[in-house]
């Protein structure tokens, strides 16, 4: 199931992005999802955290939204980072397309493909990374 990309494709999208929005972020320390948000938040992205049962509350110096249609549209998100099953992806990449104009890419995590979802946001001009993690990825390739 694992997906191939190039170093060079990785670390553009790495290295392009400063603002990620984290679906499915869970304020259980112990959750990858909470994990790798404090991961790519100390390496200095802003962190998005999406999570509609803790919508209002406060983590990483932002306020958790419900949805991605609650971010505000002159926020440029350039990642949405998706920690969902495979077959909930496609609503999320569909509102992701629909609410975020600065949006560069769509990155589901270890264990999510979709390639209908991945199909509409390369057709839309989004990059699209699966079946990984960015905070394996950018120890790996940006130190």
């Amino acid at each position: 199931m694992t997906q191939s990309y190039s170093d060079e494709f990785i670390s553009g999208i790495l290295t392009d992005t400063k603002t990620i929005a984290v679906v499915g972020w869970s304020p259980n320390e112990a959750r990858p999802s909470n994990r790798v948000a404090r991961f790519l938040s100390a390496k200095g992205y802003r962190v998005i955290l999406v999570n509609p049962g803790q919508a209002g509350q406060e983590a990483l110096g932002e306020t958790v939204v419900a949805s991605l249609s609650d971010i505000p549209r002159d926020w440029p998100v350039d990642m949405v980072d998706i920690f969902r099953r495979s077959d909930a992806v496609g609503p999320v990449v569909d509102e992701a397309l629909e609410a975020l104009p600065a949006l560069k890419s769509i990155w589901m995590q270890l264990g999510v493909v979709n390639e209908d979802a991945a199909a509409a946001a390369r057709a839309a001009g989004v990059d699209v990374v699966m079946d990984r993690c960015p905070a394996i990825e950018y120890p790996r390739l940006l130190g």
